[in-house]
């Protein structure tokens, strides 16, 4: 069983057990309920919302943290120009544990 979820702005297919990065939250470490859930899938039952179902997911918050850096390089040849700069983005960590289907 699986179902595939919304946060973020990005979609994310989850099962009981996985451990996924969202983007930060803001929320404080426990249980949380994701609401945004687009399909659920159970062996060979399948439903899709449109375009939510009334299906959630329960999750727990683990933490927050930050992805590797990311180094972003601008530079001009001939020229005596260089930038460079770097990029974390923060993410928080999530533990699904039930789809209440």
């Amino acid at each position: 069983m699986y179902a595939i979820i919304e946060t973020g702005g990005k979609q994310f297919k989850v099962s009981v057990g996985d451990v996924i990065h969202v983007e930060k939250l803001g929320v404080p470490t426990g249980a949380y309920t994701l609401d945004k859930v687009l399909a659920v899938v159970d062996g060979g039952k399948t439903n899709f919302g449109a375009p939510y179902l009334k299906a959630t997911v329960s999750a727990e918050v683990l933490g927050d943290g930050k992805e590797k850096k990311v180094i972003v390089y601008k530079y001009k040849s001939k020229k005596t120009f260089h930038k460079k700069k770097g990029h974390r983005q923060p993410y928080t960590e999530l533990k699904i544990t039930a789809i209440n289907a």
